[in-house]
């Protein structure tokens, strides 16, 4: 049986400069760059000890990874480390309510990570669910572990009640993806609101004034927040808000497809759907192309998130990047003018969520 060859992995290896991606680089792009398995980047790029890979390999990766920009602790030696502070012994704790089901969480270590062993720093995970009794109990246990900072995150992005243990810790805290009402902590969150602003406003400048608009769960500030950016895209560009273009999901693809299959019921269809994550897009995609669709030919679909399978839909979707893994830098950042815990007021800093602009817009069709 002849070898089935990936005509993008050939096309990578011909070239000596790699195209590089928009968004953020992932160890997936630069395995297509380098013609290998993303495990053989990561081995690579990780140091990974116990692994036997050629030099050529080695080489191989190191030299795509560098064309992409790809931001690594392998290149901290040839690079300005993302972070770098004094005063801490060496162990940062990472206190997270939800780890296992959320990509969001581990690209937010991911980034806190980077910056860690930028500076030489260890970082230690705890998964706590928020468990009222387990929660407390997996602070303390990294506190006796010597940690010099605390990074307390939520999945969810909302304002919290910090509980009060973590103004008695002698340590500095940050939160991540929350904040407290007294602003007592250095706090970084998605700036959802732009976010969804800037998501509507690329499609109105393509010509779109039909734009329906699949949301999340309306409890989720995120949810909330997007459609606020949303209205307000609109609103700027003198476009009238139709409560008709507005369908409620729950973030899921088989919501994504049920609210689409409503959208084009509409006696005055959209030209444009804002998929409010990309998962949503999932299904939005399903239920346009179920229907003779063409994306973007026939309607224009923005995703948000920019999840790895954004990259990978036909068309490749445009989305917006949820800033996790620079919160998570951003984080580490703040240690370097540690103040004690609940003794200040901090403005919430709000990250940037990226337009990534792929293939699934297109101007607006006249007439």
């Amino acid at each position: 049986m002849s070898e089935t060859r990936d005509p993008a992995i050939e096309t990578a290896k011909r070239r000596k400069t790699p195209a590089k991606p928009k968004g953020r680089i992932t160890m997936t792009d630069i395995a297509r760059a380098a013609g290998c398995s993303q495990a053989t980047v990561s081995f690579v790029l990780n140091n990974s000890p116990g692994i036997k890979l050629s030099q050529q390999t080695r080489e191989r990766v190191i030299d795509a990874a560098r064309a992409l920009g790809y931001i690594a602790p392998a290149f901290s030696a040839l690079r300005k480390p993302v972070a770098a502070f004094d005063g801490l012994d060496g162990v940062i704790g990472f206190a997270v309510d939800q780890l296992a089901t959320s990509p969001e969480a581990v690209v937010a270590i991911e980034g806190a990570r980077q910056a860690s062993w930028n500076a030489g720093n260890v970082l230690l995970v705890a998964q706590t669910m928020g468990d009222a009794v387990m929660e407390p109990r997996a602070i303390q246990a990294l506190t006796r572990r010597g940690i010099s900072a605390l990074i307390y995150m939520t999945i969810f992005t909302r304002e919290i009640t910090a509980p009060d243990y973590l103004y008695s810790l002698d340590i500095p805290v940050i939160l991540l993806n929350c904040y407290t009402a007294d602003y007592a902590f250095p706090a970084v969150v998605p700036s959802e609101i732009a976010g969804g602003q800037n998501s509507t406003r690329h499609l109105i400048s393509h010509g779109h004034r039909r734009i329906a608009t699949i949301t999340g769960e309306p409890w989720m500030q995120a949810a909330q927040d997007r459609l606020k950016g949303y209205r307000r895209a609109l609103a700027t560009a003198d476009i009238p808000f139709d409560p008709e273009l507005v369908v409620e999901g729950d973030w899921s693809a088989s919501a994504g497809y049920a609210a689409t299959v409503k959208l084009l019921a509409l006696k005055d269809r959209p030209t444009a759907i804002f998929c409010q994550n990309d998962r949503t897009a999932i299904g939005c995609y399903e239920a346009l192309k179920e229907a003779g669709l063409h994306i973007p030919q026939d309607i224009s679909v923005v995703g948000y998130d920019d999840e790895e399978i954004a990259r990978h839909l036909f068309p490749p979707l445009t989305t917006s990047i949820l800033p996790h893994m620079a919160m998570g830098q951003w984080a580490i950042e703040q240690l370097e003018a540690p103040t004690a815990p609940g003794q200040g007021r901090y403005p919430i800093t709000k990250l940037e969520c990226p337009l990534v602009e792929r293939e699934s817009v297109r101007a607006v069709k006249a007439g």
